[in-house]
């Protein structure tokens, strides 16, 4: 089981030969985070299929909410299996995987995902990175890889490993040591959701250069393109519970489905988020409980929510739990 940050244990700094793949892809597989060299920037990986090694990446970085994350891939039909691709998504992932460019899909409902990595929603943002290094570590770990830039939230991103040290040191596992990154500007996101190509964010994949592939111009990035999409940085919408939702709850009403978190808030029928009031545990848990929170609660009914400490993931945690609740 993880430790939170900052209680990591001293980080490694690996370096990029077959023992250093080795052994960052062992980590990873073990649950653990490590930072690794992209052609954009360094990323701070960890199993995209684990909920506790994702929740620890928002730890690490003190991400202030939950955003969707970018999923690594070491192929196209490792994308396949994550999410559905139409043809312009296809032809984009044919002319430019492996490379800077992100594409944001509709996520398959098999895909085996942490609900974290989405925030919940039903779209999944992909890419497969260039960066050598990246590629070998991903066929040796031979798992997906939450990756979002490995800095603290609001600061500049890593370009060099000895950036992550300065930002992250100590509080992950390991920096997987590939130099300097070679294009040093984050990935380009594109929404492929729908007939029509949107740009969600420019990046180190010219908009020309895709506008040239796909023989048509994107959509704006302010231009709706069907369902509204979610792509790192844009948290656009948060599951809701069917019912109502009450915050702060210390104990259960009549009728009411009560989510706990710590000893003395117990919760209903084991729906308690951290029984021993561990953070990163009860984000790890959010989605999950707030999915069987909701199937007993029904349309008609009341979720309670004990109140959860506002520091740390407590602050993102709360951020989504008062979103659930706001009227709508």
């Amino acid at each position: 089981m993880l430790n939170p940050p900052p209680h990591a244990t001293e980080t490694r700094l690996l370096q990029g030969d077959k023992a250093g793949i080795a052994r960052a892809a062992a980590l990873l597989r073990g649950g653990h985070l490590v930072a690794i060299p992209t052609e954009t920037v360094y990323g701070l990986a960890g199993d995209a299929g684990n909920d506790r090694a994702v929740a620890a990446i928002f730890a690490a970085k003190d991400r202030p909410r939950f955003n969707p994350l970018i999923v690594h891939l070491a192929s196209l039909a490792q994308a396949e299996r994550l999410a559905r691709l139409n043809r312009p998504a296809r032809v984009l992932a044919e002319r430019f995987w492996p490379g800077p460019l992100t594409l944001v899909l509709p996520l398959r409902a098999d895909a085996g995902l942490s609900p974290l990595v989405t925030a919940g929603l039903g779209t999944v943002a992909l890419r497969l990175p260039a960066h050598p290094l990246a590629r070998a570590l991903l066929k040796r770990a031979g798992i997906a890889l939450a990756a979002p830039s490995a800095n603290r939230s609001g600061r500049i991103s890593p370009t060099r490993p000895e950036h992550v040290l300065a930002g992250l040191g100590g509080r992950i596992a390991a920096v997987l040591d590939g130099g300097a990154c070679a294009v040093g500007l984050e990935s380009t996101i594109i929404d492929a959701t729908g007939a029509q190509p949107r740009l969600l964010r420019a990046g180190g994949l010219t908009t020309e250069t895709i506008e040239s592939a796909l023989g048509a111009p994107l959509a704006s990035p302010d231009t709706p393109a069907g369902n509204t999409p979610s792509a790192p940085g844009q948290l656009e919408s948060h599951y809701a519970p069917r019912g109502r939702v009450r915050l702060m709850a210390r104990q259960r009403r009549p009728g009411e489905v009560w989510i706990g978190f710590g000893p003395d808030c117990p919760g209903s029928d084991g729906l308690n988020l951290s029984p021993g009031a561990d953070l990163t545990e009860a984000a790890a848990n959010l989605f999950h409980i707030l999915h069987r929170a909701d199937a007993r609660a029904g349309e008609d009914g009341t979720i309670a929510i004990a109140p959860i400490p506002d520091t740390g993931l407590g602050r993102a945690i709360n951020d989504r739990l008062c979103r659930a609740a706001a009227p709508r």
